[in-house]
């Protein structure tokens, strides 16, 4: 018998986008609901409690929302994409290559939390440098991200693609999160291995998708990190949690 999924926020940036993928295999049963029904909470509780497995793409609060519609069925597994579980204990993280306890720990796992997209590269670059002992956990790390503006949803789309939209974007890029309060920032912390939040500013420029995150370089002689000349650090490598180079060398 074919596995039933349900995508809970299909009709989002998001949800057509896993759809799409999933609708080429041929193992797995999707479960739907139409998009004017979208809102209608006791089809989705509905769907819910039917699928095997569940696929949150939905705001924060909507997700917990969910979550609560589902509280004693054990038998189902959740992949949740939004922040609202990233950092929780009871949530594995589903960031495969992050540690090499990770693939196994998601495929047992019934409730999975999938990394942001920004956390996604960053972690990719700092968390090998935390396991290999060149980076410290007090490390001043700040991140400065560029994204593709469908990462702000169909509002921004809109504005950036529509000439007749009321409020357009006709920049090629802009700055936003300069508050340094980006909602990825928790995941981030955590998942880094760091004792500290790090900045983060974001740009949004006038691509399609794609996120190139990159950290920063604090300024100061006590927050230089180095290691040998030529010495590379990969993340499957990092991952098998060898340390290779000593921490006495930060």
């Amino acid at each position: 018998m074919a596995a039933r999924v349900f995508i809970d926020g299909e009709h989002g940036t998001t949800g057509l986008q896993i759809r799409a993928r999933l609708q080429r295999r041929t193992d797995i049963e999707l479960l739907s609901i139409p998009e004017q029904e979208r809102r209608n909470h006791g089809l989705r509780e509905e769907m819910l409690n039917e699928a095997d497995v569940a696929i949150l793409c939905l705001p924060e609060d909507a997700s917990r929302e969910a979550v609560a519609m589902v509280e004693g069925n054990s038998n189902l597994r959740i992949i949740d994409t939004s922040t609202a579980f990233r950092v929780d204990p009871d949530w594995v993280y589903g960031f495969a290559e992050m540690d090499s306890s990770q693939p196994d720990a998601i495929r047992s796992a019934r409730l999975v939390a999938n990394p942001g997209c920004f956390p996604t590269g960053a972690i990719g670059l700092i968390r090998p440098l935390r396991m290999a002992g060149i980076m410290p956990k007090d490390y001043p790390v700040s991140i400065n991200a560029i994204s593709g503006y469908t990462g702000g949803g169909k509002r921004l789309i809109a504005q950036m693609e529509d000439e007749n939209d009321p409020d357009p974007i006709s920049a090629n890029a802009f700055l936003y999160g300069l508050t340094l309060t980006h909602k990825h920032l928790p995941e981030m912390k955590v998942h880094n291995l760091l004792d500290r939040s790090q900045g983060m500013i974001v740009q949004s420029a006038t691509l399609h998708r794609s996120t190139y995150p990159e950290t920063g370089d604090p300024v100061g002689p006590r927050n230089s990190c180095h290691a040998l000349s030529g010495e590379t650090v990969g993340l499957r490598r990092a991952a098998r949690n060898k340390q290779h180079i000593g921490p006495d060398r930060c």
